[in-house]
């Protein structure tokens, strides 16, 4: 699996905008207030970071690409709101500090490569995390991966690049293989062609709840679709809500 490298220059113009409200909305009635350290993982170009600064938290972002990451930064200097950026990996948090919350949202924990890694991930977050302090990610649902991504597609055309986005099973339970490739418009008017390859996963929700436990975690309560009502046969996301 390729990183976002070249998907960086049109993330933001793919993403839906309203999801990033919808992941604020769902951390703010989730994180006790008086909570003010919080790490974001994956955090991507800093959108949802940024919607994080501006709800009163000390944020704190990391991500695997150094591409994404200096959108991210242009885009808090232009804010000028204070985020610290860091490039690295969730499996080893060990350069961190410690922290009252920790958000993992946009399914990246779906890019794990087995339950081995989403456990690791789970370790590390809990290491830094303040007694009591409350980790929030969300996945993919056995559902959405099993019956709504197989043979999803999805193509756009814009001035500056066009995108087409196809995805197939693939061969673990569980699992998705995304293929995404960009035209990308150069300065002369030509358009460079990149592809990229994406590999998702996920688990039984027992086997989520078996790893935070293991992990050190408490209390976990899981919900579905950004809001407060328990998963059925048919959501498409779980949100996780863990209590160190």
């Amino acid at each position: 699996m390729r990183s976002y490298e070249t998907f960086a220059q049109v993330y933001d113009a793919i993403m839906d905008d309203s999801l990033y409200d919808q992941w604020t909305d769902f951390s703010l009635r989730h994180i006790p207030k008086g909570k003010k350290a919080l790490l974001e993982l994956a955090c991507g170009t800093g959108i949802q970071s940024l919607r994080f600064s501006e709800a009163g938290f000390e944020v704190t972002g990391l991500d695997l690409s150094a591409e994404m990451l200096a959108l991210a930064q242009k885009r808090a200097q232009e804010a000028k709101a204070d985020i610290t950026f860091v490039e690295g990996n969730m499996l080893d948090l060990s350069a961190l500090g410690q922290f009252d919350a920790v958000t993992c949202y946009s399914d990246s924990i779906c890019y794990m490569a087995d339950e081995v890694e989403v456990g690791d991930v789970f370790v590390q977050v809990a290491e830094h995390l303040n007694e009591g302090g409350i980790f929030i990610f969300d996945v993919h649902s056995t559902y959405q991966i099993d019956e709504v991504f197989p043979g999803y597609s999805y193509h756009e055309n814009a001035e500056d690049f066009a995108f087409v986005w196809d995805s197939y099973p693939d061969e673990p339970p569980h699992s998705i293989v995304h293929e995404l490739t960009f035209f990308v418009k150069d300065k002369d008017g030509r358009f460079t062609r990149f592809d990229e390859y994406h590999e998702e996963r996920t688990y039984e929700l027992l086997t989520y709840d078996i790893l935070l436990e293991q992990a050190g975690f408490k209390q976990v309560a899981v919900y579905a679709d950004f809001t407060d009502q328990a998963p059925d046969d048919t959501s498409k996301r779980w949100f996780f809500v863990a209590q160190k």
